[in-house]
């Protein structure tokens, strides 16, 4: 198919007036590759002998090993998604975590001199993704609904359209000036859903047809829940045998298939640590990690703590309400699209109320929060047991 050479929205054109730029990324994964290629070195950093030369025993490395080739974004689709419409809105949810990749390459992190509804002082990456993500849905024939997490407002889109899209636009805001990993989040609802003409309000996250998670780190990863369980798709990789005719690379290349999250874990996410100070089952299971020499894998981004649950297949996520630091997630533009993906893999959820799944809370707000634990089977019913007390 065609590939979209548009800036990004928001973005100044002479940011992207490349002469090379004919095909989404494609001249630096190209220059990428070729360095790639030159400096290539067979090496091996597992544990060696009971050691990984000087590694802590405590560090999880991948596990993933290189193939020969790998399955291009279309064969997938073709093969994994047997609805049609399905398939479109996937492909333009795609396109848009592109273009908020290469907005993220070379946009500076400011302060825009704007709020969002809930009163957090808006970064020039917020505004530049929100504004991609609503171009996104509002050229779409398949959307009929938007809704984002900086204005929680259910919008219509195209009244033909058979969608309800909810995202939060980059996660992460507080880290990103870091340039740590930050995400989008995408959940996608059918607008029959739910008791209102909206699909959103009534729904529960189980309605949702699909789901998307990108992940904007050293690579861009997104993962997406398909007809037979969750897959990963790696943008702008110039893998060796994965080179088009012309020179060119795919855009999108299926990098994991049907990612599946153990029952048990020995990593951990804690986040709201504050509320250990009310919640004494809390601070008890922070005890339990340590004592049990769990390892700590917390960044303060929902995106990069729990999509780590799928790169190590093993992982829980905690954020527990009280009193005095109440539940800050949002039901629909974070949870539920986590919460899908989840299960999809054998992971398990918990609404962190009354221990069930957190797919099953009805939505009766655009803006409704939730607790939340999320991951390893094992690992939630542990949380639900110690802190929920269920």
């Amino acid at each position: 198919r065609p590939f979209r050479t548009s800036p990004p929205v928001g973005m100044a054109a002479q940011t992207f007036a490349m002469p090379t730029a004919t095909v989404r990324a494609s001249a630096a994964p190209r220059r990428a590759a070729r360095a790639v290629k030159a400096a290539r070195v067979a090496r091996d950093v597992r544990m060696a002998d009971g050691d990984a030369y000087g590694a802590s025993g405590t560090s999880f490395y991948t596990t993933t090993e290189k193939q020969e080739s790998y399955d291009s974004l279309d064969f997938i689709l073709d093969a994994k998604c047997k609805d049609l419409e399905v398939k479109m809105v996937i492909k333009e949810q795609l396109d848009a975590c592109a273009d908020i990749t290469e907005a993220l390459r070379s946009a500076l992190v400011t302060v825009e001199g704007s709020e969002n509804t809930f009163g957090d002082a808006q970064l020039s990456v917020d505004v530049i993704a929100d504004n991609i993500m609503w171009d996104a849905v509002r050229s779409s024939a398949v959307v009929a609904w938007g809704a984002s997490e900086e204005e929680p407002e259910v919008k219509p889109c195209n009244p033909k359209g058979r969608f309800t899209v909810c995202w939060d636009p980059l996660d992460g805001s507080s880290i990103v000036d870091n340039n740590w990993a930050v995400g989008t989040m995408i959940g996608v609802w059918s607008k029959e859903s739910g008791s209102g003409e909206n699909g959103l309000i009534g729904a529960t996250g189980r309605d949702q047809v699909t789901a998307l998670i990108a992940l904007y780190g050293p690579r861009t990863t997104v993962l997406v829940g398909l007809d037979d369980g969750v897959y990963e798709f790696s943008y702008g990789c110039t893998p060796e045998g994965c080179q088009l005719p012309d020179g060119t690379f795919e855009p999108w290349i299926c990098s994991r298939k049907q990612i599946t999250i153990n029952e048990d874990s020995r990593i951990f996410s804690p986040a709201n640590m504050r509320a250990g100070a009310e919640l004494p089952g809390y601070k008890k299971l922070m005890d339990y990690y340590i004592d049990n020499k769990y390892t700590l894998r917390y960044t303060g981004g929902l995106v990069p703590d729990v999509y780590q649950q799928f790169t190590k297949n093993m992982g829980i996520f905690t954020n527990p309400t009280s009193d005095k630091s109440p539940a800050k997630l949002r039901l629909a533009f974070e949870a539920s699209p986590f919460g899908l993906l989840v299960e999809q893999a054998g992971g398990k959820t918990s609404d962190g109320v009354t221990g069930g799944s957190v797919l099953d809370v009805r939505i009766d707000a655009v803006d409704q929060r939730t607790a939340l634990g999320i991951g390893s089977k094992n690992e939630v019913d542990r949380f639900n047991d110690m802190v929920v007390g269920k």
